[in-house]
């Protein structure tokens, strides 16, 4: 099998275009934060950079196996925790009394769907890199700091639009990750 190297470029590219996900779902989540804390931000840049790496790394270890055994549900997997996690926030907005007991996306298992929901072409990606015989260190560092980076960007972003907004950016996040999920499937 022929090693396969893509130029700096087209890796940044497709580094960039897995990243998207990871901004707008940081943009979303951290609009409905107030305040956005240190520990907020590092936990879902952190968190997204790294289930963008190891989701590119176990696709390229499965190759074509882990696509034969999640065959079409990556995208209703990644639709089912985003619509989820979307909609949770959404009647947070509007219920003040459980905004008081403060749900935070930035934990637990939101946090774990939405890594997961923002790395699954990831995957699909890895697959990619395997089945061309490409080496995967290289692609799997810039994959994982690119999406670690917009998140950043997205987190810094939404939570001056929060501030701004107040509520209303907080169902306009949720209302996001909504139809972030529901273009998945398109």
């Amino acid at each position: 099998m022929e090693i396969v190297a893509l130029d700096a470029l087209t890796l940044l590219g497709v580094a960039v275009a897995l990243g998207m996900d990871a901004f707008a779902v940081a943009l979303a989540v951290s609009s409905g934060l107030n305040p956005v804390t240190f520990g907020q931000i590092f936990r879902l840049t952190w968190h997204f950079g790294l289930f963008q790496s190891l989701m590119t790394f176990i696709g390229w270890l499965g190759g074509a196996t882990v696509s034969n055994i999640v065959g079409g549900l990556n995208n209703w997997i990644a639709f089912g925790l985003l619509v989820f996690v979307g909609l949770k926030m959404l009647k947070e907005s509007w219920d003040t009394a459980k905004r008081v007991e403060g749900f935070d996306p930035t934990r637990g298992w939101s946090l774990v769907g939405l890594s997961v929901a923002t790395s699954l072409d990831a995957l699909a990606v890895g697959m990619s890199f395997s089945l061309i015989g490409m080496k995967i260190l290289v692609p799997v560092l810039i994959i994982g700091v690119t999406a670690l980076l917009m998140t950043l960007v997205g987190m810094k972003i939404g939570h001056h639009v929060g501030k701004s907004l107040g509520k209303w950016a907080e169902r306009a996040g949720a209302i996001v990750l909504i139809i972030t999920g529901v273009r998945i499937l398109i």
